[in-house]
């Protein structure tokens, strides 16, 4: 048995986002399949997998009462803990802090929805509380976004820019597999 220093935390894959507007499935099957490749190996390794939903009580598709606070359907994952979070970063007032220090985690593997939004913020913050974060673009999803200049930016333009701003700064940018290797472990005593 071992026991893993690393967590990976899998962000806001839920299905209030399908009813969001923007919502598209270009990346989807992508998206769904790299997710669920990194879960997988997550647990052939003995990762926790922690799984995080955004609740907005004012906000009817993330509101506990709409039904929508469920992982997405395409994904099959059974979560090592459950935490809700009402801020952009999944470590602000949600308790997942404390599991990962009480947990004895030092590493965390970021993936889920939205690329430059929870994701790239629970980046930023895990890395400035000290964590080493690997963070899995090809497991984050996100949608094309209108600048204010009208400039339309694709979800693989905004997937190359929250690399480009993480990048040796506040994560190392890997594939599901890189990820996986570079996971540490350590034997139970």
């Amino acid at each position: 048995m071992s026991h893993a220093d690393t967590a990976l935390l899998v962000i806001d894959v839920q299905e209030s986002f399908r009813q969001r507007p923007y919502w598209r499935t270009d990346d989807l099957p992508v998206f769904t399949s790299r997710l669920q490749a990194l879960i997988d190996g997550a647990r052939a390794k003995g990762i926790p997998v922690i799984q995080i939903f955004h609740v907005e009580d004012e906000d009817a598709h993330f509101s506990l009462k709409s039904g929508f606070v469920r992982k997405l359907e395409e994904i099959s994952l059974e979560a090592d803990a459950v935490f809700h979070k009402r801020r952009h970063s999944a470590l602000v007032g949600s308790g997942l802090d404390v599991w990962l220090v009480a947990n004895g985690i030092r590493k965390v593997i970021v993936s889920g929805i939205r690329t430059e939004q929870c994701c790239e913020t629970t980046t930023r913050h895990a890395s400035d509380l000290g964590y080493e974060v690997d963070y899995v673009t090809e497991a984050t999803l996100t949608f094309p976004m209108t600048h204010a200049s009208g400039t339309v930016f694709s979800a693989d333009d905004i997937k190359k820019r929250s690399e480009l701003v993480l990048s040796g700064r506040f994560a190392r940018i890997a594939t599901v597999e890189e990820a996986l290797a570079g996971a540490s472990t350590r034997s139970a005593a």
